[in-house]
């Protein structure tokens, strides 16, 4: 066991975020470089650490801050999994941010804060105890409103008020709750269930309602969803970071920990929540792709999406079965890879040719062949389409709903998948089959903004057509499920 991984991990992305704050508006170069050079750093450690964890090696590192509180860091399977789609996500982003924002005002403030960001999301994937999680979860959202208003327009600070209003209630919630535990079990860490024998099912259900609603903003579930869309006023690489590395992340991530790592998913089962989460992440799945379908704006359709697709992640924790739970966490990384592409070619297409309104689309194919045929890919991964990614995630939900004994999520599966393509192929028939509409060829360059989108649809083909071998998201979801879920 080595206790010097997990704080150098943080230290890949605090690092940058540090030094990218002293650095004058005009130093891009060494901005990049720090930039891009903790993202590169970042990724390589988590391919040491994926090989490491693999074998069986367990790496933690606890800072004792005052007795008998700690902040305890620790790379197991599942922190890894998160970490791993953070990582190599921070590095396409930050390829895309750089060419994207190329000589725009105020980068070291942006790039800083975005460092920050993973750091904290970093922090999240690892931490191993509820108290560190609430911090790194809490310094997520410090990290990330600066980001939302970074524009500083009206649509953006008002998207940013809206983030605010929905995260610190939530934040006392979610605080709450850990005090209201710890004062009945002492502190937890994510080792197995906790011991709830003194506490009655009441207050147990109460508690986890608490857990919840502190959780839900950020996994943005029906009714604490309306920040999201909102934060669409912000730039592209940043409505990137949002949907498919960090903050929706952090809660789904989040809900895997309260049900399987603090309450355990036999108890959560025995009171009856959860069938109560399940049909709570059913509504937000079809609630989400039906506003989806009613959008006429671009990223404000994908960010309803958003809204449903996060909570297969949520559906698939709650069914009481190890299928179930296989697609959930795959779905993290899967979501990741097509939301991700989707937003880097809304950003192109924003940038490059001031197209922000599905009305807009006609054409564009032709005239911009490599964002549509990436844009295409993630859409078609998003209805299910095999052997795209998300044809694999809702195989595998259909799986544990069977296993688990609630046939009924078969239809929620089948309906979502039915408004997914309602929503997509109208964009996908604009994009390729009508009549294109008057005005230069726009050019899709430079190949930063382009080549990213580029990787992470192939990254989404590929998690697909390889989800059979052991290193596929899908793989590495089954050996966390077989490695600490399983009797």
């Amino acid at each position: 066991m080595s206790e010097w991984l997990p704080p150098l991990m943080l230290a890949t992305s605090l690092a940058p975020a540090i030094a990218t704050f002293f650095l004058s508006q005009d130093n891009h170069g060494w901005r990049n470089r720090l930039n891009l050079g903790g993202a590169l750093l970042k990724v390589g450690l988590v391919v040491f650490m994926l090989v490491e964890v693999a074998g069986g090696t367990l790496h933690e590192t606890r800072f004792d801050l005052v007795p008998g509180v700690s902040l305890l860091l620790r790379v197991d399977a599942l922190s890894l999994l998160f970490l791993t789609l953070s990582a190599f996500l921070w590095l396409l982003t930050t390829v895309y941010a750089i060419a994207y924002f190329d000589r725009k005002p105020d980068l070291s403030r942006f790039f800083g804060f975005f460092s920050l960001c993973v750091f904290a999301t970093t922090g999240i994937a690892l931490s191993g105890s509820l108290l560190t999680f609430f911090f790194f979860y809490e310094l997520l959202t410090l990290s990330t409103w600066p980001l939302v208003v970074h524009k500083q327009n009206a649509a953006s600070m008002r998207a940013g008020l809206s983030y605010l209003l929905y995260s610190l209630p939530a934040s006392v919630a979610l605080l709450l709750a850990i005090l209201w535990l710890e004062s009945w079990t002492g502190p937890v860490e994510f080792a197995g269930p906790t011991d709830f024998a003194s506490m009655d099912a009441a207050t147990q259900r109460w508690l986890f309602v608490l857990f919840a609603a502190g959780l839900g903003v950020k996994a943005a579930i029906v009714p604490l969803h309306g920040w999201l869309p909102a934060a669409m006023a912000a730039p592209a690489p940043v409505s990137a970071l949002l949907h498919a590395v960090a903050v929706v992340k952090a809660g789904a991530f989040g809900f895997v920990r309260l049900i399987h790592d603090v309450f355990g998913i036999e108890r959560v089962t025995e009171l009856g929540l959860g069938l109560a989460l399940a049909v709570l992440a059913s509504v937000t799945i079809l609630y989400g792709s039906i506003q989806a379908l009613r959008q006429s704006g671009i990223k404000r359709r994908l960010a309803y999406s958003t809204v449903s697709q996060v909570s297969y992640i949520i559906l698939g924790t709650a069914l009481a079965s190890p299928l179930g739970l296989i697609g959930g966490l795959a779905h993290l990384v899967h979501q990741g890879l097509m939301k991700i592409t989707l937003f880097f070619c809304a950003g192109i297409y924003d940038e490059r040719a001031g197209i922000h309104e599905i009305a807009d689309l006609n054409g564009v194919g032709a005239r911009m062949p490599w964002t549509s045929v990436c844009f295409s890919l993630g859409a078609l991964g998003m209805i299910g389409l095999p052997p795209m990614a998300g044809f694999v995630t809702k195989i595998y939900l259909g799986l544990g709903a069977m296993e688990s004994g609630t046939p009924w999520v078969l239809a929620v599966l089948a309906g979502s998948t039915l408004l997914n393509a309602a929503y997509f192929l109208p964009l996908l028939y604009r994009i390729w089959f009508a009549e294109p509409s008057d005005g230069d060829r726009p050019g899709e360059r430079p190949l930063g903004i382009v080549v990213p989108a580029v990787i992470s649809g192939l990254g989404a083909i590929a998690a697909g057509l390889l989800a059979g071998a052991d290193f596929s998201p899908l793989g590495w979801a089954t050996l966390i499920v077989e490695r600490h879920y399983l009797p």
